[in-house]
């Protein structure tokens, strides 16, 4: 069934893979962009099938989250996608990023209680976020039964993308590969803060939002990932892949931890995971070859080749 969907942050990584789907359902789609004078950003959503008769743009910026009233209005649902990435102290009326997300998150929900069309907040959260997105998310959830809120705490995303550049999720989720020190000490980072690695492919992103978007009825906190990994059982399997791989034992943490992690809730609900883990790496190392941003021996390359 058609329906009216506000999506903010559609220009990023995961608003404009998440546009495109919903464009392809037949879906009316809301889309807000920090900036409509951004050329690339403005081009390539309107390049999208079915755009044309189907999207709406909205200039709408997180530090002034009033901006957004007008894009939810008339929708019967809002992904709010959008967080504050650069913070500017001199000339931004919040203190912080946390304290703008919390703000930008309030806004919205008022927006849409008071729209008087909106069914249904979703919320695309992350285990990897250790301020701005939880604050937000936590603050999201006290607004629960006004309107149905779900939010979807994702895991690390790997898989392609519409844009030009490399997504960071996915450099992280390449770094032993790359053995680019600074970017895998995000990698280690989430697995000493969370035990292990949550990981999923963007495509699945996208199918649990609509699979969100879709259930008659749905509210509440999801994890949303296909795996839980050490950085041992990444390694591993980049090793599976291409069996001449090096990756040095620096890039590697050893330590054996018995933590387990699942996204029961969301299977329970009815929602699948179409992208296994060597789908998700693999389509990560593409990506990074595709890009330009990857090398690999030729032989690996050979290899890799053949799998497509």
């Amino acid at each position: 069934m058609e329906s009216k969907v506000c999506v903010t942050g559609a220009a990023g990584y995961l608003g404009s893979s998440l546009v495109k789907r919903l464009l392809e359902k037949g879906h009316i789609v809301h889309a807000t962009t920090r900036n409509l004078g951004d050329a690339y950003k403005v081009g390539l959503l309107k390049s999208l099938p079915n755009a044309e008769t189907r999207l709406r743009l909205y200039e709408a910026d997180i530090y002034n989250p009033s901006e957004f009233q007008a894009a939810i209005e008339g929708c019967q649902f809002v992904v709010h996608m959008a967080t504050p990435l650069q913070h500017l102290p001199q000339i931004s009326q919040f203190k912080d990023t946390t304290e703008a997300a919390v703000a930008g998150v309030e806004s919205i929900v008022e927006c849409c209680i008071t729209s008087g069309t909106v069914k249904r907040l979703i919320y695309t959260a992350s285990v990897a976020y250790a301020s701005s997105k939880t604050a937000s998310e936590k603050e999201l959830l006290r607004y629960n039964g006004a309107i149905e809120i779900v939010s979807l705490a994702l895991g690390l995303v790997g898989g392609g993308t519409l844009l030009s550049t490399m997504p960071g999720s996915v450099n992280v989720l390449v770094s032993q590969v790359t053995n680019n020190k600074a970017v895998y000490n995000t990698l280690r980072f989430l697995e000493e803060l969370l035990g292990k690695v949550p990981i999923l492919h963007v495509e699945d992103v996208c199918d649990a939002h609509i699979f969100c978007l879709e259930k008659p009825s749905i509210n509440g906190r999801f994890l949303c990932a296909t795996a839980y990994l050490s950085s041992a059982e990444i390694a591993s399997h980049y090793r599976m892949i291409f069996p001449d791989i090096q990756i040095p034992d620096e890039f590697v943490e050893k330590l054996d931890r018995k933590i387990v992690w699942g996204s029961t809730k969301l299977k329970d609900a009815g929602f699948e995971f179409k992208c296994d883990v060597k789908t998700i790496l693999e389509d990560s190392i593409n990506l990074g070859l595709k890009l330009g941003e990857l090398e690999l021996p030729n032989l690996c390359i050979e290899q890799f080749n053949e799998m497509l």
